[in-house]
């Protein structure tokens, strides 16, 4: 009878064990995921600081392009060389317009969805623990 009473705990030490070591590897997984999100949150803040920028340089090379084309216009009527030279600075500045447009708008049709990879991870993690349960 002695040795009943001796095995009667293992059961439940093994159960305890067991929610013990699925505990362990719940919080891995949760580790594991919020490092993920970690990393996509600091990604997405880099692209809209990139996409800030160049933003900002099609802004001001277009405003700049508008300011050469006034100055322009009042040259029209001096030298002729103030002519072509604000001409070429015109051309100069809707050039970086141009290309900094172009480069803001790849840069919002690249972009990849927000937490992807995260969502992704986390309905893998949602398959397999329905699978197992």
């Amino acid at each position: 009878m002695g040795s009943n009473l001796d095995e009667e705990p293992a059961p439940a030490s093994g159960m305890f064990q067991s929610l013990s070591r699925f505990s362990g590897t719940l919080l891995g997984i949760v580790h594991t995921r919020l490092e993920l999100l970690r990393t996509e949150l600091q990604e997405e803040v880099q692209h809209a600081a990139k996409l800030a920028l160049w933003s900002f340089v099609a802004a001001f090379a277009a405003l700049m392009a508008l300011f050469m084309g006034a100055l322009t216009i009042v040259f029209a009527f001096w030298d002729t060389y103030r002519v072509i030279a604000s001409l070429a600075m015109v051309g100069l500045f809707v050039l970086i317009a141009v290309v900094a447009v172009l480069v803001a708008a790849h840069k919002v049709r690249t972009k990849p969805p927000m937490l992807d990879a995260t969502l992704a991870e986390l309905a893998k993690d949602r398959d397999q623990l329905r699978a197992r349960l």
